[in-house]
């Protein structure tokens, strides 16, 4: 779901400023039967969660943006007031603009050949020749004005010291496989999704994530299968199947690591591979007594709001798809800071 700022602004202004019905009024009527406040805001509850969560970054990123511009501002009219000259327009054309030299006829043909390959209509080189040279003398000018800047910021000792974002705590229930300390400082929860391409990628940057904070985290696994992975269901149960025997994880990393293939004669075959007692195995999977307890982990994910895999909680603030290592390490190390 993508919504604009203005949006969510104005989503929040209208939430904030709604009365607060009771648990048990009434909000509408089909002839005796009530539909109550509390049943419409546990049909909502995850949307809503998912919203509050948006804006909240919304707004911390126009900050954090606008801060980044009033220090650019600050840094480049002290720098071109040392510098004796009018502006930092004028800063920037005298230390930057003006040594910018013109490109080379190779990096010319090489920007022309890389667009033509990349399926680009364009007339003969010759025509649209003052053109990329106008290109790449901006992509060279915009790396040197990073840089720049970059120094700048530091000779100026430049310090920011806004907290970064951490999304919003919700309390996650963490019943479920779990592995690492019970008393580990940081409980990951992650919901996922065996069929799921992207909780497949994510799957190594959980172990980097596990082996970077040895000791540190306990990883709690629930299952969130989507409607659009018919396979999924099954295949959490089977991981269900295999915890009775004490090998959850084992049937776990199986089930991550064989790229979809996730018929049940195939989950059969992977828990004779895992070491599993088969007919056990078989005679859990087939009965589908598993299915009620992955309903529960997919009825705990609903509560906090997960609307799709992967979602993981860091002590209870939302990492939310296959994020990069260094998104987890944020707010573990914001956690850690904190014990």
């Amino acid at each position: 779901m993508n919504l604009s700022k203005a949006l969510l602004a104005s989503l929040a202004l209208v939430v904030a400023c709604q009365p607060k019905a009771r648990p048990n009024e009434p909000l509408a009527r089909i002839g005796s039967e009530a539909i109550t406040a509390d049943e419409l805001d546990k049909t909502v509850g995850a949307e809503l969660k998912q919203l509050e969560s948006q804006y909240q970054k919304q707004v911390y990123d126009t900050k954090r943006q606008a801060l980044e511009g009033l220090i650019q501002k600050k840094v480049f009219e002290a720098k071109a007031k040392e510098a004796g000259v009018a502006s930092p327009e004028e800063l920037i054309q005298k230390e930057i603009a003006s040594k910018i030299s013109d490109p080379s006829e190779d990096e010319i043909k090489s920007v022309y050949d890389r667009a033509v390959a990349a399926g680009q209509q364009l007339p003969p080189m010759e025509q649209v020749k003052a053109d990329i040279i106008r290109f790449i003398k901006q992509q060279k000018m915009q790396g040197e004005l990073m840089a720049y800047y970059e120094k700048l910021k530091t000779d100026m000792k430049v310090e920011v010291l806004m907290p970064a974002y951490l999304p919003p705590k919700v309390a996650v229930d963490t019943q479920g496989p779990a592995k690492g300390p019970k008393d580990a400082p940081i409980i990951l929860v992650e919901f996922s999704d065996f069929q799921c391409p992207y909780c497949i990628r994510a799957e190594k940057t959980v172990v980097d994530l596990l082996a970077a904070y040895p000791g540190k985290i306990r990883l709690v696994y629930r299952d969130f299968p989507l409607p659009i992975h018919p396979l999924a269901p099954k295949a959490a149960e089977a991981s269900q199947c295999a915890q009775d025997q004490g090998k959850y994880w084992e049937m776990h990393d199986k089930l991550f690591a064989v790229d979809g293939k996730l018929e049940v004669d195939n989950l059969k075959k992977y828990a004779r591979e895992v070491g599993l007692d088969g007919d056990k195995f078989d005679k859990c999977l087939d009965s589908g007594d598993k299915a009620k307890v992955v309903a529960e982990h997919h009825k705990a994910g609903e509560d906090v709001g997960v609307t799709g895999t992967p979602a993981f909680f860091v002590n209870g603030r939302l990492i939310s798809g296959a994020q990069p290592l260094d998104e987890f390490k944020k707010l573990v190390d914001a956690e850690l800071a904190k014990k």
